[in-house]
């Protein structure tokens, strides 16, 4: 078992991401948890498995669980896939997150259990101060899975 895993966020793919994530907030009242991410490069890339990944969007906070609580965040990508099985690209729920204490030692431990792997472990700086170690890798019926964990300092 992957120990100290914590629930972190579920990710939507949307054709039109503020759209999507505006209806988010009017109907459940979700708060935008800045900043607004614009990620890509050949770090993204690896890290998808996507070639030429882009992805742009926000997180936002899910009512009921405070400010730390858990967050849905909704992407939308570009290019982006339509009619296939689970890719991190699709419309739709792209996957589930958690917060661990190695992605390297979790994601291996995953692979064990049973999991596929989807990228590479990679780091992504999201802010000024704040780097995300993230991979992502596929559940035994081809759900995705990110594990992360993050840090205060420069990327690795």
């Amino acid at each position: 078992m992957i120990t100290n895993a914590k629930y972190v966020h579920t990710n939507l793919v949307a054709h039109d991401w503020r759209q999507l994530a505006r209806f988010y907030q009017d109907v459940f009242g979700c708060v935008p948890v800045l900043p607004e991410r614009n990620l890509s490069g050949p770090d993204y890339e690896r890290g998808t498995g996507v070639a030429h990944a882009h992805a742009q969007g926000i997180h936002l906070l899910l009512p009921g669980y405070g400010e730390s609580g858990p967050t849905l965040e909704i992407f939308q990508y570009s290019p982006s896939a339509t009619g296939v099985s689970a890719v991190v690209n699709r419309p739709g729920f792209g996957h589930i997150a958690f917060a661990v204490t190695s992605v390297a030692e979790a994601r291996a431990q995953f692979l064990t259990a049973g999991g596929g792997a989807v990228g590479d472990v990679i780091s992504t700086r999201i802010a000024a101060d704040v780097v995300v170690m993230w991979c992502y890798v596929r559940d035994p019926e081809g759900n995705i899975v990110e594990l992360q964990s993050r840090s205060h300092g420069a990327a690795g």
